[in-house]
């Protein structure tokens, strides 16, 4: 059983949720312009990461609108999708684009990623994509991922992460801290959610220290892929 959390982290994770309800009209929008339309296409990378044969179920936590889940269903035609969001608004817009793209092997659900709702092997995989910067105990995350996904499946996180080259990583964090809250605040009207955007990445740990809170995870074989100049990763890990 997760352990309870503290007071101060569910105060925190109730304000995430609020946040991201807040920005949902324009959610997607920002992820094209933030990542200049890189965005789908990296989903799909982490899609194929899974390395599903034939049919399969895959849970696809923090699923937002649901582009991670359609990216896998494209990659993988015979899959079904658990697309899971603890922000009921946020997934109300994604509902509404499966039914505009006659999406049917996706189903829906409200729930959180560190008290999983689901037995232990439910899955054949498990896929999020700007989860693990969200979450107020990323170790009981990992280990939650794990516990749903048989053994032998995998488990695939998709993360901004920390530029490793000096000279770009000045400049990204002038980026990302300065110019993205400011078109935030234009685009989306929420100057004080994209705020929150670099200062989770200021918090959260770089790709090879991922890794090894992935390995102590109890996860086998964790690799990860940089992508973006080394501004997104991509890590797997063998359950």
């Amino acid at each position: 059983m997760p352990l309870p959390l503290a007071p101060a982290e569910r105060e925190r994770a109730q304000r995430i949720r609020a946040m991201f309800g807040r920005i949902t009209r324009r959610y997607d929008l920002m992820n094209h312009l933030m990542t200049a339309g890189r965005d789908q296409a990296w989903r799909r990378a982490a899609a194929r990461a899974l390395q599903l044969d034939g049919r399969a179920c895959v849970l696809d936590l923090a699923t937002g609108t649901g582009d991670l889940a359609f990216a896998v269903r494209e990659v993988y035609p015979q899959a079904h999708v658990v697309a899971m969001d603890f922000s009921e608004v946020i997934l109300r817009e994604g509902v509404r684009k499966a039914q505009a793209r006659a999406e049917h092997h996706v189903t829906w659900a409200v729930g959180d990623a560190l008290a999983l709702p689901f037995p232990d092997h439910a899955f054949d995989g498990c896929t999020n994509a700007f989860l693990l910067r969200n979450v107020v105990n990323l170790e009981l995350a990992l280990r939650e991922m794990r516990r749903v996904v048989r053994p032998g499946g995998r488990v695939v996180c998709m993360e901004i992460t920390h530029p490793q080259t000096p000279l770009f990583r000045e400049l990204f964090w002038v980026y990302f801290g300065r110019i993205v809250p400011l078109i935030g605040g234009a685009v989306a009207g929420d100057l004080q959610a994209y705020a929150y955007l670099p200062q989770s990445l200021a918090r959260f740990p770089a790709a090879e220290p991922l890794r090894q809170k992935m390995l102590a995870a109890g996860f086998r074989a964790v690799h990860y892929r940089l992508l973006g100049l080394g501004t997104m990763a991509i890590h797997v890990g063998v359950v």
